[in-house]
């Protein structure tokens, strides 16, 4: 009888550590749909934020809890007490209890040099605060996750105090202790070297002492990756008995970025044997990967191994030969297994299943001969081409996938607008009035309306809104959540092509639309005029839908 491969438990730090990086900066909303898209793929341990940091944690806390995720376990994140304190008598946990989480991630000094100049007080009252700290969650019914801030270079300086702290959260009830390479510096061999040292702690009649959680603490590692071996280094720290995986989708973080789960997982369960996630869970990788990107608004590395878009692309000569014959001749795992594809660059037949299958989602079944769906592959690659990016604008490519197949809806179509903008400063600063008029055709009748707001596509979103919502009146419900912008050629200037990526709601239901051109307003009315046009068809088809299930319930 087979065994069951060991679990690695997987914990994703992207809203925390991984908001850190340089250039991303996520709102309430950004942090809620990366939550749930960790939580569809399977991700155990989500860290949300610290709360009581800031205003925006407390509300992602909250808003959680309103809408539960449907596995994953959400982790508050804090340091621990201040020194010269009680845990209990320190304001700063008060809303770590307040965000009702299970689990709480506490992080505290390894490193006495931390200790003595940044903390500036003395290592025995270190040892108080980590263990003070761990047994005030555990009173409250927390299940504590102890990350031991700069562990490896804490325990190169002075060994025996590094074990020290350890020993204080194992005596305070953390059911984890995560060795953090929180510098990054750290190589796989000494990675390898003390993980066995702490295995043996762990291990020892000591440890077993000291225990007051109900299980022994396991081991957790969390690298960074300023010396460009963060994957290598958590890999190093599992095969030495590590059982949990701190990290980040893409790699995001500080500096140079944490361990990039992208790597991590697939590496761990495909090459390693372990369990992370289950096989259909890590199929879904290559999309979180590049929807987390556009989330960010930072563009997809395409050469990152497993999900990059040329992670498993080929280009002529003796490896198209060889890879279509057999593709393990050129490829290491199958792009499958991570939601990725083979693309053989120069031929025709690269991306035919994506489409197929992309049909299948939307309720469309295609033949792979069929001319449309060739016909699709090359508007795709023209648009692809052009800048258009469809992964994290799945109603684009829907509309074009019906326009090909003769079943896209014309409600309505935009004859011409005009945008007009004026800078004039009040009081304290300069503001933006902006106007727009649009004209526009429904079954042959035009239309003209104009609108205000605040900016160039805030006025044209008003003024379609308008000019629609007396034959559409559902158009009251559709809501413009998100906007955001890429320059995809920056050399060109400011004459570059703009990509602009729209979220709507119906209150239900979310869609994201693509445009792209050199004139970021035109960019925007495409994106824009498609959000409306596909909530459109959202609410026709529906209607369609319960109309033809109440006439089979008559019949």
């Amino acid at each position: 009888m087979a065994t069951a491969p060991e679990t690695i438990w997987i914990y994703d730090t992207t809203l925390r550590d991984g908001s850190q990086r340089e250039g991303i900066s996520l709102s309430l909303e950004d942090k809620v749909r990366i939550a749930r898209q960790l939580d569809r793929m399977g991700i155990p341990f989500i860290e949300g934020g610290w709360p009581g940091a800031n205003p925006k944690d407390v509300q992602f806390f909250w808003q959680i809890r309103e809408e539960p995720l449907t596995q994953a376990e959400i982790v508050a994140f804090c340091s621990t007490r201040r020194p010269g304190r009680t845990a209990e008598a320190d304001p700063m946990l008060q809303p770590i209890l307040s965000a009702g989480t299970r689990w709480v991630a506490v992080f505290g000094k390894s490193w006495d040099l931390h200790v003595t100049d940044s903390l500036k007080t003395s290592l025995d009252e270190n040892l108080e605060m980590i263990r003070d700290t761990l047994s005030f969650f555990r009173a409250q019914g927390r299940r504590v996750i102890y990350d031991a801030e700069h562990w490896f270079d804490g325990y190169k300086a002075n060994p025996d105090y590094a074990l020290a702290t350890l020993k204080a959260a194992i005596a305070g009830g953390a059911e984890w202790l995560v060795l953090c390479d929180t510098n990054g510096g750290t190589l796989p061999h000494d990675v390898q070297k003390i993980v066995q040292t702490v295995r043996q702690l762990v291990q020892s009649d000591e440890a077993r002492d000291l225990q007051t959680a109900e299980k022994p603490a396991q081991i957790g590692i969390h690298t960074h990756n300023d010396a460009g071996t963060a994957v290598a280094n958590a890999l190093s720290a599992v095969m030495e008995g590590a059982r949990m995986v701190q990290g980040t989708i893409n790699g995001y973080g500080e500096r140079c970025g944490n361990a990039n789960l992208c790597s991590v997982m697939p590496n761990l369960q495909l090459k390693l044997g372990y369990r992370c996630v289950e096989p259909e869970q890590l199929a879904t990788l290559s999309e979180s990967s590049r929807l987390i990107s556009e989330i960010v608004n930072l563009a997809p590395d395409d050469h990152a191994p497993y999900v990059g878009l040329s992670a498993f692309a080929h280009k002529g000569g003796i490896h198209v030969s060889a890879v279509e014959k057999n593709p393990i001749t050129y490829e290491h795992v199958s792009p499958d297994a991570v939601g990725n594809h083979r693309r053989i660059v120069i031929s025709d037949q690269a991306g035919i299943s994506n489409i197929l299958a992309k049909a299948r989602s939307f309720g469309i079944e295609l033949s792979k001969e069929s001319p449309t769906c060739r016909q699709l592959l090359q508007n795709l690659k023209t648009l692809e081409n052009e800048g258009y990016q469809f992964e994290a604008a799945e109603a684009s490519f829907e509309l074009l996938m019906r326009e090909a197949l003769g079943q896209r809806d014309s409600f309505f179509s935009v004859k011409g607008f005009h945008v007009y903008c004026q800078m004039h400063p009040d009081a304290e600063t300069w503001s933006t009035d902006s106007q727009a008029t649009v004209k526009i055709t429904v079954d042959g009748q035009d239309i003209l309306e104009a609108g205000e707001g605040n900016g160039p596509v805030s006025a044209l979103d008003v003024a379609l809104r308008k000019a629609l919502r007396t034959i559409y009146p559902e158009i009251a419900s559709f809501q413009l959540t998100d906007y955001k912008v890429r320059i995809i050629d920056g050399k060109s200037g400011t004459s570059a092509k703009t990509r602009v990526l729209v979220e709507s709601s119906n209150g239900h239901q979310r869609w994201t639309t693509v445009g792209v051109s050199t004139n970021i307003i035109g960019a925007s009315y495409q994106a824009v005029v498609e959000g409306l046009e596909y909530g459109l068809m959202l609410k026709h088809r529906a209607k369609l839908a319960l109309e033809t299930s109440s006439v089979a319930t008559d019949s």
